[in-house]
């Protein structure tokens, strides 16, 4: 099974040449560190920042430069900073190719709920909601399973919802899967785990074609 790290490495496969991405809060910040060489991308963030680089090392931090989850974060050779007006007239205008969200669960057609569990107490949406709402892109990274070993890819969620129908690639420490109609379609399992795993850790639908590769990071 893949770590967070491995995830993020991953989805960094999925970003191409040219995009503007936003990461979201939790392992999505972790792709930044793992864009492959040669690829010019653009990482954005809700708080008003375009241009985000890898994580600092420790002790090279600056207090004053975060990112929307208040990480401390470093930039590149020609970054921008703005309000957040700004930045979210950027996503509401569908200028972000791809978002890349976590998620405390998603449903096989797609929904997913990522901001609340009743009960306990929530800072609130943040710009999840303005997201999910315009990209036309969205892949969650997130854990198949919760830390009692349920799954957390549901044929409907249990939680408040964020977006609907909007998810359209999932990567957990399992496996890589697509939404489609017929609900979620095995891409590739992660080393060492087997359909048969994956098959027992979701809950929703899931379409299994052929052989199943194992993922190559």
């Amino acid at each position: 099974m893949l770590d967070k790290d491995g995830i993020a490495r991953r989805i960094a496969k999925e970003v191409k040449d040219g995009y503007y991405v936003n990461l979201g809060i939790g392992i999505p910040t972790l792709v930044a560190n793992y864009v492959p060489d040669g690829i010019d991308v653009e990482f954005q963030s809700e708080n008003g920042v375009l241009g985000m680089g890898p994580f600092p090392y420790e002790g090279d931090e600056d207090a004053d430069i975060i990112n929307a989850g208040k990480q401390t974060i470093t930039t590149l050779p020609g970054a921008s900073f703005f309000d957040s007006s700004l930045s979210f007239a950027m996503i509401r205008g569908q200028h972000v190719h791809l978002t890349i969200l976590g998620a405390m669960e998603v449903a096989d057609n797609g929904d997913i709920a990522n901001w609340k569990i009743p009960g306990k107490m929530v800072k609130g949406m943040g710009g999840a909601m303005d997201l999910v709402a315009s990209a036309e892109n969205i892949i969650v990274a997130m854990m198949h399973t919760n830390k009692a070993g349920e799954s957390k890819l549901l044929s409907a969620c249990t939680l408040p919802l964020t977006g609907v129908g909007c998810v359209k690639k999932i990567v957990t420490n399992m496996a890589v899967l697509e939404v489609t109609d017929k609900g979620f379609k095995l891409l590739e399992r992660a080393p060492g785990v087997s359909v048969e795993e994956i098959k027992n850790a979701t809950a929703g639908r899931l379409v299994v074609e052929g052989d199943i590769p194992e993922m190559i990071l």
